[in-house]
């Protein structure tokens, strides 16, 4: 009898302990959750404040400002529907990524970009447009300038998409978008993208290295971590790794930007930048 007692009470303390363990979860990814909605908000708000109390002079200003508007509204979505913490931290890059654009258009327009933007996932890999460049591709022109222009009136802040890089910097057409809206590359893609930027200071990525979502430093810094591990990974595959996932953390079936979620019902935001 007094062993079952035991028994009964050691499984209640048991028990108490779970429970005790899953409330404290429970608060802490409450508290995380929170902590990066704040975060979140705090940056859709700027961007609103811009959006709201911009307004464009010229085809590149207007259509970064359309851009702009397009990721509040996504951003806006986003952190409405968000139930974690990593989910709230994706509505603050899309925010993040609307501020490039709010910046951009300043600068078409000729004003202070504002304060300096923090650094996009995927955006210092992907580098930037150093030169004006133009080709012929698929019965088009396509052009390609660091500088906004009557010519290059779409800006893109850099960065990846649907894993593969695309360089920040000023096009006559939105070339990315096809992928964006897919989420998948077309047939012919590298061609278009080693065609625009080959030697190309500042994007370091040939055609190969699009397709495999990596550029030229990627098989040095591969090379020197296996080094750190002493040669031979015993068996790791280096052909079956693909580091295009490495996007934002995760793999983005929509854009995280570009997708239009709807109107998110803003205004009143003070504007500062």
């Amino acid at each position: 009898m007094t062993t079952v007692v035991v028994l009964l009470i050691v499984m209640v303390l048991v028990l108490l302990g779970v429970l005790a363990v899953n409330r404290a979860q429970r608060s802490r990814a409450g508290n995380q959750l929170a902590d990066a909605k704040a975060d979140a908000r705090r940056v859709i708000e700027r961007l609103g404040g811009q959006v709201y109390n911009l307004t464009g002079t010229d085809d590149a200003s207007k259509q970064a400002l359309a851009d702009a508007g397009e990721r509040f509204n996504a951003a806006g979505s986003q952190i409405e529907q968000a139930t974690t913490a990593a989910q709230a931290r994706l509505a603050k890059e899309t925010a993040l990524e609307g501020l490039y654009y709010v910046s951009a258009a300043r600068t078409a327009m000729g004003m202070d970009p504002g304060p300096a933007v923090p650094e996009l996932d995927g955006q210092r890999s992907a580098g930037r447009v150093t030169e004006d460049r133009s080709i012929d591709y698929d019965g088009r022109r396509i052009e390609a300038s660091p500088d906004p222009s009557p010519a290059t009136p779409n800006y893109y802040p850099g960065g990846r998409v649907a894993g593969r890089p695309v360089p920040a910097g000023w096009y006559s057409e939105p070339w990315w978008k096809t992928a964006l809206v897919a989420g998948a590359w077309g047939v012919g893609s590298a061609l278009l993208f080693n065609s625009l930027f080959s030697g190309m200071s500042g994007v370091g990525y040939d055609a190969a290295g699009f397709e495999s979502g990596y550029g030229d430093g990627y098989q040095d810094g591969l090379a020197a971590a296996d080094g750190g591990f002493g040669g031979d990974q015993g068996g790791f595959d280096q052909g079956g790794y693909d580091p295009g996932y490495q996007d934002a953390g995760y793999d983005p079936g929509y854009d995280m930007g570009g997708s239009d979620f709807g109107d998110f019902g803003g205004g009143g935001f003070d504007g500062d930048f």
